[in-house]
């Protein structure tokens, strides 16, 4: 477990993830953080990177830094998804091997599995099927940062895991409606549609896909978690992180359309993508080691869109 002093480096420490990460460990006590994000050193650059770990020389790292984005964003730039993900994942695994870093957490994505896995989805599920074409460049990148952990694990001894959280959303997400997931992309369109006086909104798809949403501050304590209490196997390196229950994307719209209190109707746009059918995740392993999820899905919606209109 780490210790209050450990020195604990948190990659992209000014994300979603990584500052809600920062945010947990101060508040658990832990004393002794890195942080860094882009603004500091580029982590796809091999040379700085393996340079900032010898100056500094953490403990253990949360490895939360990645380009990241929503179906738009990642069927646009496909190139830049897996280039990136791919450069930074290698770059900071490999300097915390060749610094003897007690503990490294890869965070991957649940875009992993198979578009049309069975649902829920397990771990073991992995490969067993085709991707989502939309993001299947991000999921292939992060595909290869667990076979990295676990081939360092068996070849080096290292003590790596990674953490697979479903869909997330909270105070200090993405808005911009290019770039951004759903959840904050509906949002920004049900705040603006509302204060502009809008009679609808248009929203991509049929609505009928359903997804899991996880407030961030629950994965930020989950991950703490982890990295306190799971021991990677051989070949069993990541578990999933999620709340175990899902709602379909019309049903969202419905909730955040209360939540802002838009009064206008919505409408679907057929032309536009769905993505998966469905993305629920199996969070019986994690469960069944100590934790689950906290925050209700209206509640957290209710959180994030009051840190929207204070921002």
């Amino acid at each position: 477990m780490m210790n209050k002093s450990d020195k604990i480096y948190v990659a992209g420490s000014n994300g979603l993830v990584g500052s809600n990460i920062v945010k947990k460990l101060e508040s658990a006590g832990y004393n002794n953080i890195i942080k860094s994000d882009v603004s500091d050193f580029d982590l796809t650059d091999a040379v700085a990177t393996l340079e900032f770990f010898i100056n500094n020389r953490p403990d253990y790292v949360f490895l939360a830094a990645a380009k990241v984005g929503g179906i738009s964003a990642n069927d646009t730039y496909p190139a830049d998804f897996i280039r990136i993900n791919l450069q930074i994942q290698i770059n900071v695994i490999d300097a915390a091997y060749k610094t003897d870093v007690k503990k490294l957490l890869f965070l991957g994505s649940s875009c992993i599995y198979p578009k049309l896995a069975p649902q829920p989805i397990k771990e073991e599920y992995l490969l067993t099927g085709s991707l989502e074409t939309t993001n299947d460049s991000y999921a292939i990148a992060k595909i290869a940062g667990i076979n990295m952990i676990d081939s360092y694990n068996r070849q080096y001894g290292t003590k790596f895991i990674s953490a697979m959280p479903t869909n997330l959303y909270g105070p200090g997400d993405n808005f911009d409606l290019k770039t951004s997931h759903v959840l904050p992309a509906m949002l920004r369109k049900f705040h603006e549609a509302k204060i502009e006086g809008k009679k609808n909104v248009t929203l991509w798809g049929s609505g009928t896909p359903k997804r899991e949403f996880l407030f961030v501050e629950d994965l930020a304590d989950a991950l703490v978690f982890l990295m306190n209490n799971y021991k990677a196997a051989p070949r069993d390196v990541y578990l999933n992180v999620g709340v175990g229950e899902d709602v379909s994307i019309k049903e969202l719209a419905h909730i955040i359309k209360d939540i802002t209190g838009f009064e206008g109707e919505i409408e679907w746009d057929l032309s536009m993508p769905d993505g998966t059918p469905r993305k629920l995740l199996d969070v019986s392993r994690l469960n069944n080691i100590g934790w689950k999820a906290q925050t209700s899905l209206e509640d957290g919606i209710k959180k994030t869109y009051n840190w929207y209109l204070n921002k």
